[in-house]
């Protein structure tokens, strides 16, 4: 036995022994006990069902505020320590009744549907929506060349993921730009609506939606998502025929800001409690389908990872405290208002782990550090093998522990098997029957396991 894992198997005697369980004699044992629990009761999908049964929850909805509340309450009622809630102020922008994209008049198709949903920040069209011609590129570089040719023009952002690229996260960021900041470039050229391919590895008539970012002072006009094959059948009319018309509705608003919260818990450490490893995840969602692996799976692998440690009578040196964040998707406040609230003076973070990558089986975790800390890790790899779990790669942790990242705090991310990811992400696909609870439960598992070795031992070095 190393003598890292001698040194965390003393403590885990020691709080094996207080619990008055049988106590595991090496890391190995360790992880079997969390896993056999965890994979006898399954209560990981049970405690997703409860969070998606509020329906989906955009910051600052009806949904949202009562997720916060049963969230809370759920973790009171399983004995967490120091549950509470963090107040934070979070946007409110509405979809709206009417989403609506017609190609019209087509030489060929004669006047056909597109199937589309508005992207969150979007503006509206004018009541009983805009008619105009479509002019197709495949990056915001070229929307930017373009400048005068898109004014009084439909903008529409046709490149997809590269299929080549195996990691389907390294594809989204490759093609999220278009989605993220093509409407307000198309806008400061003159066009009056963008249209974005979706940005999904599913060729499927199901539109995804996601953020789209005017920043202060930019003229905000309206911006859809439109399905694979809609945007597939939009550039073969526009290839045969040069010149297409789009009739577009849409009446999203952005209303007034609202206020929401941070839900926070903890099993509070035996001998450094102001040292916290952190798990973290978002709780609100996009508001089609149901946010069920986006991020719900990435909530019930926090609430699910606490409650086996503290079943299990675990109370490392150091706390382990979860956070469901609020504001993920069309904001990020949540995760920068928790490194400024009041209750974090005299807190050292020595970890945070994210999960936000789905429910979808483990496959190791990613480690913003250089790559000697990377390879300390895998000493802890033996751990993680019987979940499928071990691999430790260089990378960030995630968006909501990014602040803390920038802080000096080590993060790291759970990493998932990813190719199925965004066949669901920001879709009406993202529902409950998506989630195997199997899977779900072994990422919650994985990420018990890995925040109490480093809430006893600290970062190995």
């Amino acid at each position: 036995m190393s003598p890292v894992t001698k040194t965390v198997f003393v403590g885990l005697l020691a709080a094996f022994a207080t619990a008055g369980a049988q106590s595991p004699s090496t890391e190995q044992e360790l992880a079997e006990t969390i896993i056999k629990k965890a994979m006898a009761e399954n209560q990981a999908i049970r405690i997703l069902e409860r969070i998606v049964s509020v329906g989906p929850r955009l910051s600052g909805s009806p949904q949202t505020a009562a997720a916060v509340e049963l969230t809370r309450q759920m973790m009171v009622d399983l004995g967490f320590e120091d549950v509470h809630l963090e107040p934070v102020k979070v946007p409110r922008w509405v979809r709206g009744p009417v989403e609506k994209a017609l190609i019209v008049n087509s030489h060929t198709l004669g006047t056909v549907p597109l199937a589309i949903t508005a992207l969150g920040g979007s503006g509206a069209t004018p009541e009983g929506g805009l008619t105009a011609e479509v002019v197709e590129v495949r990056s915001i570089e070229e929307a930017r060349n373009l400048g005068d040719q898109l004014r009084g023009k439909i903008t529409f952002f046709n490149r997809p993921m590269n299929p080549t690229e195996l990691e389907t996260f390294r594809a989204y960021g490759g093609a999220v730009d278009q989605r993220v900041r093509g409407p307000a470039v198309a806008a400061q050229a003159g066009a009056v609506a963008a249209l974005v391919r979706s940005i999904t590895t599913r060729h499927d008539n199901v539109p995804h939606t996601g953020v789209t970012i005017f920043r202060k002072g930019e003229r905000v006009i309206p911006a859809a998502a439109v399905s694979l094959q809609g945007a597939d059948l939009l550039h073969q009319v526009l290839s045969a025929e040069g010149t297409v018309r789009v009739h577009l509705e849409l009446a999203c608003s952005t209303l007034t800001d609202v206020p929401s919260a941070n839900v926070v818990a903890q099993i509070t450490g035996r001998e450094r409690p102001g040292e916290i490893v952190l798990l973290g995840a978002h709780l609100d969602s996009w508001d089609v389908g149901q946010g069920a692996h986006d991020d719900g799976a990435g909530c019930a692998h926090v609430i699910e990872a606490l409650r086996l440690l503290k079943e299990l009578g675990l109370r490392p040196r150091r706390t382990i405290r979860g956070v469901l964040f609020m504001n993920e998707e069309n904001g990020s406040r949540g995760a920068r208002a928790y490194p400024k609230a009041p209750q974090r003076r005299g807190e050292v973070h020595v970890a945070a782990i994210e999960s936000d990558r789905g429910g979808f089986a483990p496959r190791g975790f990613t480690v913003s550090a250089d790559s000697s800390t990377v390879s300390a890790f895998r000493r802890w790899a033996a751990a993680f093998r019987a979940l499928g779990a071990d691999r430790f790669t260089r990378g960030g942790g995630g968006a909501d522990i990014s602040p803390l990242r920038r802080d000096g705090t080590l993060t790291l991310g759970l990493n998932v098997e990813c190719a199925r990811y965004f066949d669901v992400h920001h879709s009406s696909n993202d529902v409950l029957e998506a989630v195997n609870g199997r899977e779900l439960e072994m990422g919650a598992a994985a990420m018990a396991i890995m925040a109490y070795l480093l809430a006893e031992e600290g970062v190995p070095r």
